[in-house]
């Protein structure tokens, strides 16, 4: 029989920052994927210089919004796409980058999940 999770003992600080270290390396490359994405595709469709296409992308993923005026539909639609695709990573990398800070808050708050409580 399982224990229940209220009950488990909290992650030790050195385990929990290995945890985190785990979750940021998950985050980095999740940013690093979404903002190569970018710059190939600034770089290949928008027909921009290799440094254009790193600001571009960078300034799209952060939500800051594009530089340079583009000038032809596959150009615009890739940037339409990729700006949608990137607050949806940024978001998704922050949810990553958090999820064991709140995980181990939850843990001691003692916070059940509705399985738990409904089992009792």
């Amino acid at each position: 029989m399982q224990r229940s999770s209220r009950k488990r003992n909290i992650l030790s600080t050195k385990d929990f920052a290995r945890r985190m270290m785990k979750y940021f390396i998950y985050s980095f490359l999740l940013i690093f994927i979404s903002l190569l994405i970018g710059i190939l595709g600034y770089h290949y469709i928008a027909d921009l210089n290799w440094v254009d296409s790193t600001l571009n992308a960078s300034m799209i993923l952060t939500g800051m919004g594009p530089v340079d005026r583009l000038t032809t539909d596959s150009a615009k639609i890739f940037a339409s796409a990729y700006s949608i695709f990137s607050g949806v990573a940024f978001l998704s990398t922050v949810a990553i980058f958090f999820s064991p800070i709140a995980h181990r808050l939850l843990h001691i708050l003692h916070v059940e999940d509705e399985e738990e409580s409904s089992t009792n």
